[in-house]
């Protein structure tokens, strides 16, 4: 874990390479195309993208390419039943170490293949012995993105937060001047399933990250809860000094915070890089990006959450011809000049002159992103802050994180220690209890 994080920096700092043209040739009119695609795809945000991508390379090549998007939250369960289908999908994804553990059997030894070979670094190949079942796609970071505009009308500089208290101190004069300002600190901390991976998941991660740095270790079969007080911190921060009183949570979407932030009614919104496209009318002057402080000691030297939790893995229970086709697909996806513009490029980037997907990828030919946020994400390596790494790779299970949102949401409605103690119980209790019960 620690290479592939150390190798992901390294990457993401990466300059502009030359894109090549490695696009398949065109199919004669009489003959047939052997084999199909189909692609379950876990980012709702470039459903477009991948759809118009798919319709390209079957003109281009007469291969028929298939994209189904699960919805926010419902990639595991949509996996599941798709698999279960006489035509299951042959391209998926896992999420890292752990969501290999429940789906290896499943996939085919991607060794000596194309996308492989295009991989800046084996590090970022998703390993089981020496067999190579899943690669990296996208690099990706998170954290507060700030508006700038709304940030200095409430009197502050980005400068002047650099820890948790700093933080506390800013967003709460925020909120008892929330009526003469005109807007509030956070955005809404949905816990709608469009939104809730945010918190149960994403600043989760937090905790998780520092407990592992103290013990020395990258994964565990039992998490302690160390830092559990530092994940109520910022929790109670966001739910009390929101666009919504915290009993409205359980039902707000990811799209109200999105329509929020982008509508000037909050300062901060937890979000990452994939997001960019969604709040890009803020414009990239009122933009900025902040590290999420929970007040661990030494927070001061912390920069951005980087990593990922995106591979693709192939469907080695499909045909023969199904697996080369799929094979052929991804490798024209990252070589091609359409396929790495439509993943790493902005505004424009699309065959159709729709915003490509702006990922920073892993592979050789990797653009520079026009991500504003991405280059944000630059500048803190720069800095040399400690950028804080994925570890939310190693929960146990979709499950252990359903029973910490539950209860994050009902300590959100009242806000008591017993229900606190709730989110305690999910979160140590049933870290060990899924750990067992997903033990292969």
């Amino acid at each position: 874990m620690k290479r592939l994080f150390k190798a992901g920096i390294t990457a993401l700092m990466a300059t502009t390479m030359l894109v090549g043209c490695g696009t398949p040739s065109s199919k004669s009119s009489n003959e047939k195309p052997k084999g199909k695609v189909y692609y379950l795809n876990f980012k709702p945000e470039a459903d477009a993208q991948w759809q118009e991508l798919a319709k390209l390379y079957t003109k281009k090549t007469g291969v028929p390419v298939t994209v189904l998007t699960a919805a926010s939250g419902q990639y595991e369960p949509t996996l599941k039943a798709e698999m279960a289908k006489k035509d299951a999908p042959t391209l998926f994804q896992v999420n890292g170490p752990v969501g290999l553990a429940g789906w290896k059997d499943y996939c085919y030894d991607l060794s000596g293949s194309g996308v492989v070979g295009q991989l800046t670094s084996e590090d970022f190949a998703l390993k089981d012995g020496k067999q190579t079942l899943g690669v990296a796609y996208a690099l990706e970071t998170y954290g507060l993105i700030y508006n700038k505009k709304l940030l200095a009308k409430a009197g502050y500089k980005p400068e002047d937060i650099k820890s948790f208290n700093d933080l506390k101190r800013v967003v709460e004069d925020i909120t008892a001047r929330k009526k003469s300002l005109g807007f509030s600190a956070f955005t809404s901390s949905g816990m709608e399933g469009s939104s809730d991976w945010r918190f149960k998941t994403h600043l989760a991660n937090l905790p998780i990250y520092y407990e592992y740095k103290a013990d020395g270790i990258t994964t565990t079969k039992a998490i302690k809860g160390t830092y559990l007080d530092n994940y109520k911190k910022i929790w109670d921060l966001y739910i009390n000094n929101s666009t919504v009183a915290p009993s409205q949570l359980s039902v707000k979407k990811g799209d109200d915070a999105v329509a929020e932030f982008v509508k000037g009614s909050a300062v901060f919104y937890q979000n990452g890089t994939w997001a960019y496209n969604d709040i890009a009318a803020v414009g990239d002057e009122n933009l900025g990006m902040l590290p999420i402080y929970t007040g661990v000691q030494g927070e001061e030297k912390q920069g951005l959450c980087t990593g990922t939790e995106n591979y693709w893995s192939v469907n080695k229970k499909a045909s023969k011809e199904d697996i080369q086709a799929t094979l052929d697909f991804m490798n024209w996806c990252v070589t091609s000049e359409e396929g790495i513009k439509a993943l790493c490029g902005g505004e424009g980037a699309m065959p159709s002159g729709e915003a490509g997907m702006g990922l920073v990828t892993p592979f050789k030919k990797n653009l520079k992103s026009k991500n504003y946020l991405a280059t944000i994400a630059e500048e803190y390596v720069k800095k040399g802050l400690t950028p804080v790494s994925w570890n939310f790779t190693t929960m146990p299970s979709e499950a252990w994180k359903n029973g910490v949102g539950s209860a994050l949401t009902t300590y959100a409605a009242k806000q008591t220690d017993a229900n606190w103690a709730a989110v305690k119980k999910a979160f140590v209790d049933g870290w060990a209890a899924e750990a067992k019960a997903t033990k292969k």
